[in-house]
């Protein structure tokens, strides 16, 4: 700002505005157990993943469900099967940079999934009855809140332009006679 402004004026405005953020990768491992003592695994996969973000202290819970399905061998690598088991997680994501100034009682709160879950590992336990999984999984969480931002207010109003005109003069047809070849080389020996 200028110190020779001296009408100038500063309102505060209420809108609704990113408050926080977060961000959180975290790697879990889930233990299933297959109706049959599994020989190998053939493959471990996760689907129907669902979640909802919810406001929590100084953060954002992520609250979710994912079913877990392996495909394994057993009898020896004579026989095989799926065994399937749905897993429930909460998974607290704290918030950066939250604006002390919000009102509360307008919060929102967001979240994606910038990695889905995915299994990275499956082994059969020690004991040979059930298998490890290690699955990765990341979030990014927003909360959204009312809060107050200071403008500062133009004495004269909010024209754009004064007694500023705007000429197009040219059309289209300027850009015609241009050689491209020539362009790309300019623009190769910049490089």
């Amino acid at each position: 700002m200028i110190a020779e402004d001296k009408d100038l004026q500063c309102r505060e405005i209420m809108t609704k505005a990113v408050c926080g953020k977060g961000r959180k990768f975290s790697q879990v491992t889930h233990t299933v157990t297959p109706p049959n003592l599994p020989t190998s695994i053939l493959g471990a996969w996760i689907i129907n993943h669902q979640y909802e973000a919810v406001r929590s202290g100084d953060g954002v819970e992520v609250v979710g469900t994912y079913d877990i399905n392996i495909w394994y061998s057993y009898d020896r690598n004579s026989k095989t099967d799926v065994a399937k088991e749905t897993v429930s997680y909460v998974e607290l994501v704290p918030l950066s940079n939250v604006d002390p100034k919000h009102r509360a009682s307008t919060e929102e709160v967001y979240a994606e999934a910038t990695q889905e879950p995915n299994c990275v590992e499956a082994n059969i336990t020690s004991s040979g009855s059930g298998v490890h999984i290690r699955v990765e999984r990341e979030f990014e969480v927003e909360m959204i809140a009312e809060t107050k931002v200071c403008v500062v207010v133009c004495a004269g109003g909010c024209d754009d332009f004064g007694d500023k005109t705007v000429d197009f003069v040219g059309g289209d047809d300027d850009y015609d006679d241009l050689d491209a070849d020539l362009i790309e080389d300019d623009l190769e020996d910049d490089l």
